[in-house]
């Protein structure tokens, strides 16, 4: 069990972390910065992280884990697959407001670099983004067994969808006249998501 007073700086820091990389590429931000952020020492960030990409292997670690805490509320029991996918475009859509960044950091991840770390990184991201496709793939292909879902590449469409849903989230943290509000977020992904359902279903004589 971690000790409380290391459980505080450990979160200290990805906080930090988090707001610093938010406004900056982790290349720019400084192990200096981020424990002055936090109040900590310095030594800090290694002795519990290793070094500023293990803090920010962390920091992405997290986002996957409360990624998946959401996307689970949508592939539940009980609702067909075309209603997953809705619920799954309505999760995703809350996952980005209530952790903008962790979003940024799954859907647009930073440049990996050269080193090994960086690279073993980007895996795990790549890992995170393909678990949840996998998902809606399954769902567009439980609905061509049941028939209600035309024969098509489930692969393709669930990448079709998810990187659509990328950018119609993207267009909520734009600086200009182009920006939608929470509200015309849902409303756009609601509207992306019913045009490719419908377009997947089965045509009834």
């Amino acid at each position: 069990m971690t000790d409380p007073r290391a459980q505080r700086t450990i979160d200290a820091l990805l906080k930090a972390a988090e707001e610093l990389f938010a406004a900056r590429s982790v290349a720019d931000v400084t192990v200096e910065e981020i424990a002055a952020t936090a109040g900590v020492a310095i030594g800090s960030v290694y002795n519990h992280f290793g070094s500023k990409a293990g803090l920010y292997a962390a920091l992405v670690e997290r986002a996957v884990v409360v990624d998946r805490q959401f996307m689970d509320l949508a592939y539940v029991e009980g609702r067909g697959p075309v209603e997953q996918l809705y619920a799954a475009a309505d999760e995703y859509l809350a996952f980005y407001l209530a952790n903008p960044e962790y979003f940024r950091m799954l859907a647009f991840p930073a440049e990996p670099g050269s080193y090994a770390a960086g690279q073993e990184l980007a895996e795990r991201l790549a890992d995170s983004v393909d678990e949840q496709n996998r998902r809606m793939v399954d769902a567009i292909k439980r609905g061509i067994k049941a028939g209600t879902i035309r024969k098509v590449n489930a692969q393709e469409m669930a990448t079709v969808l998810w990187s659509s849903w990328n950018g119609i989230i993207s267009l909520g943290w734009r600086q200009d006249r182009l920006q939608r509000t929470p509200r015309q977020l849902k409303r756009l992904l609601r509207a992306a998501t019913d045009a490719f359902a419908r377009g997947l279903l089965v045509e009834q004589d």
